[in-house]
């Protein structure tokens, strides 16, 4: 039952990311710093950090795997 915040945060980090991106793809002179594409430098950047973040949120999500030796125990623990 547990709020998972990772998802949000990594869906606003991706559409961030994506929108920077293709702004620093379309206008690449719109800002450049000593001849770096700042806007497509820091899309990137936001756009990975923001697939990490969904990637933990959707594994953290997943319902955890009953392991053998727990049923073991649990069925020994009803005999």
């Amino acid at each position: 039952m547990g709020l998972d915040i990772r998802l949000p945060i990594g869906s606003m980090f991706l559409f961030v990311g994506v929108l920077l991106t293709i702004y620093g793809a379309v206008r690449p002179q719109a800002s450049t710093s000593v001849g770096i594409n700042i806007n497509l430098t820091w899309g990137l950047v936001l756009l990975a950090f923001g697939i990490v973040m969904v990637l933990l949120g959707r594994h953290g999500s997943r319902s955890p795997k009953t392991s053998e030796a727990s049923r073991e125990f649990s069925a020994r623990g009803r005999h």
